[in-house]
């Protein structure tokens, strides 16, 4: 019998091979609206590369991420990353686009996840998409669907 050649490797979610894909600079595109943050843990945290911790909500609840973009965009990727260390709690998201300026919106996904620390404390989502004329972008996070006192918080959001 042959022998295959094989080695073992730590998946994190870092490897959502970030080397093949060049990031849109969100800061220089578009102007971005939040309901809350931590000043600990402000909104560029997690949109912008390169720079650790994420975002993290001030306040429980549902909460916004906003994104208006000067010029409309063309999306083919939209990478999120989420993480809890702290609370067992269902999460659920919704990923929204607007072509017109938010008048009216098109969802792209809505999605829930159970975080279960110490064992599940990372949902990591990867989208592939065809979007063209993107004028705002729009991620609604529900942190815990039990309305639990819990805050809503994301790693990492990166488009192209």
């Amino acid at each position: 019998m042959k022998t295959m050649r094989k080695r073992l490797i730590n998946a994190t979610p870092e490897d959502i091979r970030t080397h093949q894909t060049t990031w849109m600079n969100v800061s220089a595109a578009a102007l971005v609206e939040v309901t809350s943050e931590e000043n600990q843990s402000p909104v560029e945290a997690a949109l912008i590369s390169g720079v650790n911790g994420g975002w993290r909500a001030a306040e429980t609840g549902t909460q916004t991420i906003r994104l208006i973009f000067d010029e409309p965009q063309r999306l083919k990727r939209i990478a999120l990353i989420f993480e809890e260390t702290e609370n067992q709690r269902t999460q659920e998201f919704v990923l929204r686009w607007s072509p017109d300026g938010g008048r009216s919106f098109r969802e792209i996904v809505r999605q829930q996840w159970n975080f279960s620390p110490p064992h599940t404390v990372s949902e990591v989502e990867d989208y592939q998409v065809e979007l063209s004329e993107v004028s705002v972008l729009e991620l609604v996070i529900i942190p815990d669907i039990n309305r639990g006192a819990v805050r809503a918080s994301l790693k990492s959001l990166r488009l192209s």
